[in-house]
C-alpha cells in the first residue's frame, strides 16, 4: 500500500529542520515518508506539527529564528575562508565586531556593504548588519563578539582545518597495516576473564616486533554500566566520553606494589576466580567485573604519593563538570541501581537540588568513579606509548559508536541534548532487509548547535586523546541519521540532517591536535557526495572485500580501490572469512528468521556472488583451483596487498580460524552477540598467548606486511 504524501505545509516544515519526507531506497526505489512518521520526528525536534494550524506556527517560528538572535550560536568554518556572519539588532542601530582568540589576542572584524530588509519581528523592526571574518584566523576555538549599545553577546567561533594531512607514517607513499580485534575477547593468562588494556599492550607489541604492524584497531572502549547487568555490546555504551574500567589490569596500578603481602593475597585470591573465568566459551562481563570492582575499590583506598595525588587532582580538574555528572550517575547507579529512569523524578535532573542535596552521601563513591577513570586514562596512555615504541607508526586506533544507551550516564547527563521518542537506526540495506533499530537516542542537531557543539568536542578529546587514529562507526551519521520513531518498525524511519561541515570539521581539528587520523565506516546506503566530500576533507573511507563492486556489480579490480580507506576482508557484523566462505552469515539470519527472501535463493545469490571473487583471485593468480580455505583466505588479503588501499586491516579472529560472527545485526538476546572469545576454527578458546605463538598468524601477516 502506499502512503500518501505529507501536505505541502509539512513537507516545507519538515525540510526547515532537515526532515527528509523522501527519499531512496537500497533498492532504487522512491518511498514517501509517511505523515505520522514526519510529525513524530518534528516533535522530538521540539516542534509541534500534530495540527495544519501549529505546523504553519512552527514554520514561522522557523523562518524568524536567527532574526531573534544576535549571533549565530557557533560559527564553524575552514581555514583560509572568509565567511560572512549576519548580526541581528534594532534596525539603524550601530554595532562592533571583534574575535577574541583562543590564546587571547584579539582581532577586529569588518562590516560588508551589504544591505538587507529589516523584518518585523515580535513587535519591532529588526535589520541584518553583515560582518566578514578575516582568512588568516589560526586553527582553533575562538570567541565571537558583538558589542551593541552598552552590552555584549557573544558565540563560539570554530576554525576547523581545510583538510587532515595524514600521519608521517602515512606521509608519501607509505602504506600501514595491522590488527582489528574486539579487545574484550582477546584474553591471556592473566586476564580477569575479559581481555584488557595490559592485553592490548601485549598484542600491539607483538604485532609490531613479530609481524611489522602499524596499528591496531580496537573495538570502542567507553564505558558500560557500573553494576550488573553490563550491556555486552560496545557499541550501546553509557557514555562515549569516557571509558569502561573493566579494561584496567589491577596488578598494573603503582599503588599495588606498595600494598602489604596480605592485601596482595586479597587481590590474589579475587584474581584467581577471574582468571578461571578465561575458561569459559563465552564472556561474562558481570563476573569479572564483579571481581575486579572488589579489587579496585580496596586499591582506591591504599594512600596516594603526594605526585600521584597531584596527578588525580589534575586530570579531574581538565575534565571538568562531565567527569563530576559522570561519577555521580555511576554513584547514584551503585546506591540505587539502574535503570535511571526508575530513581526518584527529583533526581532526573543532574544539575537539581536533590542531586546536589545526596552528594554528601554519595561523595566517596562520586571520588572512586573519578579515580577510575583516572587509572584506566594512565593505561590506555602506557599502551600508546608502549605501542610506538615498539615500532608501530600509528598505535592503538580506536573506535567511536554512533549513539549511547537510551538509559545510560549521557541521557541521563545530556538529556537536553539527545531527542526522545525515537531511536537512531539504519533503513533496510541488502545486508539487514527488516532495517535496524539500534535503540540510541540522536543527538538533536539544533541543541548540539545551541551547546557550541562542546559535548561532542569533548566527547572527541577523550577517544583520541591516547590514539593514533580514529574510526567513526556510521560515519555517515555526521551528514544524516535514520531516526525511528517508538513503536514502529526499522523501515518506518526517515533521515534527519546535521550539519556536517560543522561535525566533520570539528572531528578534523581534534584529529588534527592528536595528531591522530581518521577511518570513516562510510558502509551500507551512503550518498555518493558524502563519500566525496569526506575525501576532501582528508577522511579515509573504509572498504570491504565482499562489498567492493563496479558499475556493473562485478568485483572492484584491486587497482581501482580507493586509495584514502581502511581495505579488509571482513568486518565484525559479518563472520570470520572462514565462516564467510562456509556461507554460515546465511544460515545463521535463516536460523534467526532475518531473511525476507527464501532461503535457498539467498544462498545461491550468496554463494555467486563469492565465487565471482575466488574466480577473481584465480584469474589473478593469486589463488590455484581447489585451495584450500587457508590458500582462500591468503588470497584474499594478498588481493588487498595489490590494492592503493592506505591502511589494510588484517581481523584478529582470522589468525585462529574462527568462524562465528561476533555480532548479528537486528537481533539482541537470539545471538550472543559480544560475548563470544577468540577462539579456534571448532569454537576452543584461544589465549592471547596461543596467537602469539602461532604460525599461521605469521603466514597471514605476510600476505599484508611491506617491511
Amino acid at each position: 500500500m502506499s502512503t500518501p504524501a505529507p501536505s505541502p505545509e509539512l513537507s516545507e516544515l519538515a525540510r526547515a529542520h532537515g526532515v527528509a519526507t523522501e527519499y531512496w531506497d537500497w533498492q532504487g526505489n522512491h518511498v514517501v515518508v509517511s505523515e505520522s512518521t514526519i510529525v513524530t520526528v518534528l516533535a522530538a525536534l521540539g516542534v509541534d506539527a500534530s495540527t495544519a494550524d501549529r505546523a504553519r506556527a512552527a514554520l514561522e517560528a522557523a523562518e524568524l529564528r536567527s532574526w531573534r538572535q544576535v549571533l549565530p550560536p557557533v560559527v564553524v568554518c575552514r581555514q583560509g575562508w572568509t565567511p560572512w556572519v549576519p548580526v541581528h539588532l534594532d534596525d539603524g542601530a550601530s554595532v562592533q565586531v571583534w574575535v577574541t582568540l583562543e590564546g587571547g589576542a584579539r582581532r577586529e572584524v569588518r562590516q560588508v556593504d551589504r544591505w538587507v530588509e529589516s523584518r518585523q519581528v515580535d513587535g519591532r523592526a529588526v535589520g541584518e548588519a553583515t560582518f566578514e571574518l578575516p582568512g588568516d584566523l589560526p586553527l582553533g576555538w575562538h570567541t565571537l563578539h558583538a558589542r551593541l549599545g552598552s552590552g555584549t553577546v557573544s558565540t563560539p567561533l570554530v576554525v576547523t582545518p581545510a583538510r587532515l594531512t595524514l600521519p608521517p607514517a602515512l606521509a608519501e607513499d607509505h602504506r600501514a597495516w595491522g590488527l582489528m580485534t574486539q579487545l574484550y575477547s582477546v584474553r591471556s593468562r592473566r586476564s580477569w576473564g575479559v581481555g584488557d588494556l595490559a592485553d592490548l599492550g601485549d598484542m600491539a607489541a607483538w604485532a609490531a616486533a613479530d609481524l611489522g604492524a602499524d596499528f591496531v584497531l580496537v573495538n570502542p572502549l567507553h564505558a558500560a554500566e557500573p553494576v550488573p547487568p553490563m550491556e555486552p555490546s560496545p557499541y550501546l555504551p553509557t557514555t562515549r566520553r569516557f571509558v569502561n574500567p573493566i579494561y584496567v589490569r589491577v596488578e598494573d596500578i603503582p599503588e599495588v606494589a606498595y600494598m602489604s603481602a596480605a592485601e596482595r593475597q586479597f587481590l590474589e585470591w579475587h584474581g584467581d576466580d577471574a582468571r578461571a573465568l578465561n575458561e569459559s566459551d563465552t564472556i561474562d562481563r558481570d563476573a569479572a567485573w564483579g571481581h575486579k570492582l572488589v579489587a579496585l575499590r580496596h586499591v582506591f583506598h591504599q594512600p596516594r604519593s603526594a605526585r600521584r595525588e597531584r596527578a588525580f587532582a589534575a586530570f579531574c580538574e581538565r575534565e571538568g563538570q562531565g567527569l563530576v555528572d559522570f561519577a555521580t550517575w555511576c554513584a547514584l547507579a551503585d546506591k540505587l541501581g539502574l535503570p535511571w529512569t526508575r530513581w526518584p523524578e527529583e533526581l532526573h535532573d543532574p544539575r537539581g537540588e536533590a542531586v546536589a542535596r545526596m552528594y554528601h552521601d554519595i561523595a566517596e563513591d562520586v571520588q572512586f568513579h573519578c579515580w577510575l577513570q583516572w587509572v584506566v586514562d594512565q593505561q590506555l596512555d602506557q599502551v600508546q606509548h608502549d605501542a610506538r615504541e615498539a615500532g608501530m607508526g600509528l598505535g592503538v586506533v580506536h573506535d567511536l559508536a554512533v549513539g549511547v544507551h537510551p538509559e545510560g550516564a549521557d541521557a541521563w547527563g545530556l538529556a537536553d541534548a539527545l531527542a526522545r521518542d525515537v531511536t537512531v537506526g539504519a533503513p533496510p540495506d541488502q545486508y539487514n532487509q527488516m532495517g535496524q533499530d539500534w535503540s540510541q537516542p540522536p543527538w538533536r542537531p539544533d541543541r548540539l548547535e545551541e551547546l557550541g557543539y562542546a559535548p561532542y568536542r569533548d566527547m572527541l578529546r577523550t577517544v583520541l586523546r591516547h590514539a593514533g587514529g580514529i574510526r567513526v562507526d556510521h560515519v555517515i551519521g555526521l551528514f544524516r541519521l535514520w531516526w525511528v520513531p517508538a513503536g514502529k518498525a526499522p523501515s518506518e524511519g526517515t533521515y534527519v540532517r546535521y550539519d556536517h561541515e560543522a561535525l566533520v570539521g570539528i572531528l578534523a581539528l581534534e584529529a588534527h591536535r592528536a595528531g591522530a587520523l581518521v577511518v570513516g565506516e562510510d558502509l551500507g546506503v551512503v550518498e555518493p557526495w558524502a563519500r566525496d566530500y569526506l575525501k576532501e576533507r582528508g577522511i579515509l573511507g573504509t572498504s570491504i572485500l565482499w562489498f567492493e563492486k563496479d558499475e556493473g556489480g562485478a568485483p572492484l579490480p584491486a587497482e581501482r580501490y580507493r586509495e584514502l580507506c581502511l581495505a579488509t576482508v571482513t568486518t565484525h557484523d559479518l563472520p570470520p572469512t572462514a565462516g564467510y566462505l562456509a556461507g554460515e552469515h546465511i544460515d545463521l539470519r535463516e536460523r534467526l528468521g532475518l531473511l525476507t527472501r527464501p532461503l535457498e535463493e539467498e544462498r545461491a545469490a550468496d554463494e555467486a556472488a563469492r565465487a565471482e571473487v575466488l574466480e577473481v583471485l584465480r584469474e589473478r593468480g593469486l589463488l590455484r583451483e581447489g585451495g584450500s580455505p587457508h590458500e582462500v583466505i591468503e588470497a584474499l588479503h594478498r588481493f588487498l596487498s595489490w590494492t592503493p588501499a592506505r591502511l589494510l586491516g588484517v581481523a584478529v579472529p582470522d589468525m585462529t580460524g574462527d568462524r562465528r560472527a561476533m555480532n548479528q545485526p537486528g537481533t539482541d538476546e537470539e545471538y550472543p552477540n559480544w560475548r563470544l572469545p577468540l577462539a579456534d576454527g571448532n569454537g576452543k578458546p584461544v589465549l592471547l598467548e596461543d596467537l602469539m605463538a602461532s604460525r599461521w598468524a605469521r603466514r597471514l601477516a605476510r600476505c599484508v606486511a611491506q617491511r
